[in-house]
């Protein structure tokens, strides 16, 4: 895995200090804050109770790709549980990101799946067959999503990249946080977060005066 596609050491928190676009809403949160996954988008649009796109969905999944599921508006029915998780480990499948609720939370945590989700229901979708698609162009949490984006999911919350984008703002997000090291050994040191943060703004104001 190149450097790139591997955002093991990437936080979308880190991610938020110089972009605003491309986070879901911060009420999808992680099962499991302590996870961490990240993948190119595998996108299912599951609208109401039918659960059949997933079906579909998890028999064609590959290894290292993060399900992305727009439940379009509904705010009743879990889509995602045991089987379903059982189901994306066997293909390799990095977690899931859900624009609604799941059941079976004491499984899902047992099998250490990532799952972000809106919450849990008891009420659960069914396999009709009647609507649905698998990678096409949805909307996740307030976020255009397209097959292939780049997803990064952690404890803050989610993030959607374009991968053309996505080497740019990993290298600036990594930069931060190789500087962050410096900061906290100042700070441990006695200087105020003033002292610290003043000279390089000013710094930084100087630069962009001289272009």
């Amino acid at each position: 895995m190149d450097a790139l596609h591997d955002l093991s050491d990437v936080e979308t928190a880190t991610l938020g200090h110089f972009l605003s676009d491309g986070f879901m809403a911060p009420s999808i949160q992680g099962l499991m804050p302590e996870r961490r996954i990240f993948g190119p988008a595998l996108t299912v649009r599951l609208p109401g109770d039918d659960g059949a796109a997933l079906v579909d969905a998890l028999s064609c999944a590959e290894p290292g790709q993060v399900i992305v599921i727009d439940r379009c508006g509904d705010l009743r029915h879990a889509c995602w549980g045991a089987v379903t998780s059982r189901a994306a480990q066997a293909r390799g499948v990095a977690g899931a990101v859900i624009d609604g609720f799941v059941t079976d939370r004491s499984a899902i945590m047992g099998s250490e799946f990532g799952v972000w989700c809106r919450g849990r229901s008891p009420v659960t979708t069914k396999p009709r067959g009647i609507a649905g698609d698998v990678n096409v162009p949805i909307n996740c949490g307030g976020i255009a999503v397209r097959p292939g984006d780049l997803v990064l999911a952690d404890e803050s919350g989610v993030i959607v990249m374009d991968p053309r984008d996505a080497e740019a703002h990993v290298a600036r997000a990594r930069q931060i946080q190789h500087d962050e090291i410096a900061i906290l050994e100042r700070l441990g040191q006695g200087e105020t977060l003033a002292q610290i943060v003043r000279p390089a703004a000013r710094q930084d104001q100087k630069t962009k005066r001289a272009k």
